[in-house]
């Protein structure tokens, strides 16, 4: 697994335990902001924990990429057009929306790109 990406260890670690078999990480980015928590993508899906729910409680979502249908970038420019040092990922599962977002554009970017590689 040296070709995963990842930002911390143990968001590594909490998702190589829970892998399906034949499944694979392909990169693991941590979030920021409201409800943060990290970002998992996998050959088969994306697993996202949001730590955003009422006491203390964390909820740990699969979506598979056969549900997604869009995958948005949103980043802030300032007046001279240069990208800010954080993006958001939108992410459209049937009727609800996740919003994660990451320290640095290349994240966003690359997460982007991927969902939509397995979602095609």
């Amino acid at each position: 697994m040296s070709d995963v990406v990842y930002d911390k260890k143990e968001q590594l670690e909490q998702i190589e335990s829970g892998l399906l078999e034949g499944e694979q990480i392909v990169a693991v980015y941590d979030a920021i902001g409201v409800g943060s928590g990290f970002l998992g993508l996998t050959n088969r899906r994306i697993i996202i924990k949001d730590k955003s729910f009422v006491g203390n409680r964390v909820a740990l979502t699969s979506v598979p990429y056969s549900k997604v249908s869009s995958v948005s970038v949103v980043s802030n420019k300032n007046w001279v057009g240069q990208f800010f040092s954080t993006g958001t990922l939108a992410i459209q599962c049937d009727d609800k929306l996740y919003e994660v977002e990451f320290r640095g554009s290349e994240k966003t970017h690359h997460a982007h790109n991927v969902i939509l590689h397995y979602a095609s």
